[in-house]
């Protein structure tokens, strides 16, 4: 039976997990065994990075509402519970930016939730 060199693809794949590699310490940017396990952690940690992003996102928002509720003497979640009631649909996102960038409209939305 011939044998078989793994030419092209197999530097092509080396290659490709060396230059992700880049930068890496030590021997992780050199060698490609350790270089490919690392690769690997790398975007694993990127993957469960992205789900995190989204969970500090909504409580920095949470957080940044209920200083703003604090200085209108309401707490967070009766706030939030008043929104509710009166039937005032607005994100947290949206409430945080309101909280920072318009604190007037931010305390309407404040005697709003108090009234209901």
């Amino acid at each position: 039976m011939a044998r078989v060199k793994g030419g092209t693809v197999t530097h092509a794949r080396r290659k490709r997990v060396l230059k992700r590699a880049s930068g890496y310490f030590g021997s992780k940017h050199l060698l490609f065994k350790t270089a490919k396990e690392q690769v690997m952690h790398s975007l694993r940690y990127a993957y469960i990075s992205r789900k995190d992003r989204k969970r500090d996102f909504r409580k920095l928002w949470i957080r940044r509402i209920n200083a703003a509720c604090r200085l209108n003497d309401i707490s967070y979640s009766k706030f939030m519970f008043g929104l509710k009631q009166a039937n005032i649909n607005i994100n947290r996102k949206m409430l945080s930016e309101l909280a920072i960038n318009d604190p007037k409209a931010f305390a309407d939305l404040v005697k709003t939730a108090k009234k209901a």
